[in-house]
């Protein structure tokens, strides 16, 4: 269950940013070994998750929900996530992860009023990918994924702002529990991220301390966990899908920095996608 273009999503909520959501619209459900090279829709959705991770303030964001599948040679874009294949093997594939997480203005959070506002940032990197196991019929798959990426700030001044891991183990689970056409992922794993990256987030530099923030210097490390289910459909002219997400700081390098407010909570998105255009072109596959 790669709702990413890894990108599950990425960011500080990996998969709960808007960019995440539109990756997890191209997870399509698939019938038949004939599949066209490429479809495309468009549709809506909402979704619901804190500024940052450890924010105790939550916000419900419309948004567009692109769909878009195609099944090429070398670049792919489905139930798997998007991503271009470098290499793959009945056991391991190489291939590129990419996230993003939106901005969040200062003055519209209270645990960081009077700090610089958090721009939007972009990440890319590697993934090698683990097929641990394959129902006969390959309609239940177990993988590890290893994602490595390297954030960039996206503002007048790009910034490199250090590397995050989150390895998983993934589930996925195509016509679950009988229900024909319906897929269920389900994702969790440790996360793990540079000082520097960790410094963006939950550092509070003296001149933004206050009584109730103290200054705070975040160190790299451990960034807690997540648990990541989703479950999708497509329909002959649309497709549907939502997931939930559980994220847990205990542990956290940074936990105990002020602009920590809880350690636990949930983030959920639900998505619908009218059907555009296919190719005429089809293409064998293993989906």
């Amino acid at each position: 269950m790669r709702t990413t273009v890894d990108v599950i999503m990425a960011s500080r909520f990996r998969p709960a940013t808007k960019f995440a959501f539109f990756s997890f619209a191209c997870a399509a459900c698939a019938y038949a070994d004939q599949q066209p090279l490429w479809e495309a829709g468009l549709g809506i959705g909402a979704l619901s998750f804190p500024d940052y991770r450890g924010s105790d303030q939550s916000r419900v964001y419309p948004v567009p929900v692109p769909y878009f599948v195609y099944r090429g040679d070398f670049l792919k874009s489905d139930r798997d996530g998007v991503r271009a294949e470098f290499f793959n093997h009945q056991y391991v594939e190489l291939s590129v992860s990419v996230n993003a997480t939106i901005p969040v203005q200062s003055s519209d959070d209270h645990a960081r009023q009077g700090m610089p506002n958090l721009r939007s940032t972009f990440e890319i990197g590697p993934s090698v990918n683990l097929h641990l196991w394959h129902a006969p019929d390959e309609k239940t798959k177990l993988d590890v994924v290893l994602p490595f990426r390297v954030p960039i700030t996206v503002d007048t001044s790009p910034q490199f702002i250090g590397w995050n891991f989150s390895p998983r183990l993934n589930l996925d689970i195509q016509n679950v529990a009988g229900w024909s056409g319906w897929n269920l992922g389900i994702g969790a794993g440790p996360m793990f991220a540079a000082r520097k990256y960790h410094e963006y987030f939950y550092s509070v530099a003296p001149q933004y301390a206050t009584a109730e923030r103290p200054a705070f210097d975040a160190r790299g490390g451990y960034s807690g966990g997540q648990v990541l289910s989703a479950l999708s459909k497509r329909y002959r002219k649309y497709w549907v899908g939502a997931y939930i997400r559980y994220d847990t700081l205990d542990g956290a390098a940074f936990a105990d920095s002020p602009l920590v407010k809880q350690k636990h909570y949930l983030a959920g998105g639900i998505g619908f996608a009218w059907m555009i255009r296919q190719s005429a072109s089809m293409v064998e596959t293993d989906e």
